[in-house]
């Protein structure tokens, strides 16, 4: 008998997880799509670019929602069984209020890991095509820059054609190993200057320790010079902004590949931000579980179901809000970057502490 109700457990919970990641999946891509749409209109891209493009990216965000869609979910189920005379079934059976917010809690850990390491890397892949496929449509494409496993590369225009820089890392207002191509707007090699490390706090860039060559009539002239400095559109912290979204990277790209992302340029503490936030993820879902068996199994009588659902949409907004502002304390460094992915999740488990030990005694 205790298997069939711990399967009963464990099923009914499933489905109500499935049903609200789907009710979520549905929002999103219709939210979502329109944006698409309005980035495509003027583009020469087939009709189905847009919706293909949402379906890839919804996934990523699914996983970002999950603690809310954990807590909805958990809250369903739990008034189902409630509202079924299920709950007290159960409890006849011997399944507390503590064991059954266990089961479900312990559930929900261990399908967070379970995202983290099978469902996190495919949707990251998915994100990884969304932005490149993206990129070929953006408008502004004078401009690029984008860091990858060869280190920092941008293009940009300057007053007589063209100029592309290449630097090997990017760390602390500097870059170094830098190398610069430019190029007249018939894409005609014009000079190349190659410099040990350049500052770039600012927009107007202050190369050190400068070798410049110059080709003039199929002749290439070198220059030596201590200093060199240019104006670029681009700065130290307009190069990081730009790769503050890591969703293109899994949690095992992180672990796995974290000094070499750190070497290529990524910030660190955003590095650090998004692993712990990512560490955070199956504390998230249990302690959010257990936030809804508080708000649920406080008695066996039915109720309205519409007034839990209302309640537990405002709760879920409220610790949205909550968790942005610690993010925002982070960014402003009043706290640490990574603090800031855990004080969510402390404060709110030491208020459901004290309520799962209250509905234990019911």
């Amino acid at each position: 008998m205790n298997k069939i109700l711990f399967k009963y457990l464990l099923s009914g919970f499933a489905k109500s997880l499935f049903t609200w990641i789907l009710i979520f999946y549905a929002f999103g891509l219709i939210l979502n799509l329109f944006e698409e749409i309005e980035f495509f209109k003027n583009t020469n891209s087939s009709n189905f670019l847009p919706l293909s493009l949402t379906a890839l990216y919804i996934p990523s965000m699914i996983i970002k929602l999950l603690p809310f869609i954990i807590f909805l979910s958990s809250m369903s189920f739990l008034l189902g069984i409630r509202n079924s005379t299920d709950l007290l079934t159960l409890k006849v059976f011997g399944y507390s209020n503590f064991k059954i917010f266990f089961i479900l809690a312990l559930t929900s850990f261990l399908f967070g890991w379970f995202v983290l390491f099978t469902i996190n890397p495919i949707t990251s892949a998915m994100m990884k095509y969304y932005e490149q496929t993206k990129s070929q449509y953006s408008r502004d494409i004078d401009h690029l820059i984008t860091i990858n496993k060869n280190g920092l590369w941008i293009k940009e225009n300057d007053n007589k054609g063209f100029r592309i820089i290449s630097a090997d890392k990017t760390k602390n207002n500097f870059i170094q190993n830098v190398k610069i191509f430019k190029l007249d707007k018939d894409y005609n090699l014009i000079e190349t200057i190659d410099s040990k490390y350049a500052n770039i706090s600012g927009n107007q860039w202050n190369l050190s320790d400068v070798t410049i060559n110059k080709l003039e009539n199929g002749v290439t002239n070198k220059v030596l010079q201590e200093n060199y400095s240019f104006f670029s559109e681009y700065d130290y912290r307009k190069i990081t902004s730009l790769f503050k979204n890591l969703d293109t990277m899994s949690f095992l790209d992180l672990i796995l590949n974290y000094k070499d992302l750190n070497n290529r340029g990524y910030n660190k503490d955003h590095l650090n931000q998004n692993l712990n936030s990512m560490l955070s993820m199956p504390f998230f879902l249990f302690i959010m579980t257990a936030l809804s068996s508080i708000l649920t199994m406080n008695a066996l009588k039915k109720s309205n179901n519409f007034t839990f659902i209302v309640v537990g949409l405002l709760t879920s907004v409220l610790i949205y809000y909550f968790k942005d502002l610690s993010l925002a304390l982070g960014q402003t460094n009043r706290i640490s970057l990574s603090l800031a992915a855990w004080i969510p999740i402390v404060v709110i488990g030491l208020f459901t502490s004290v309520g799962i030990l209250q509905i234990n005694e019911k």
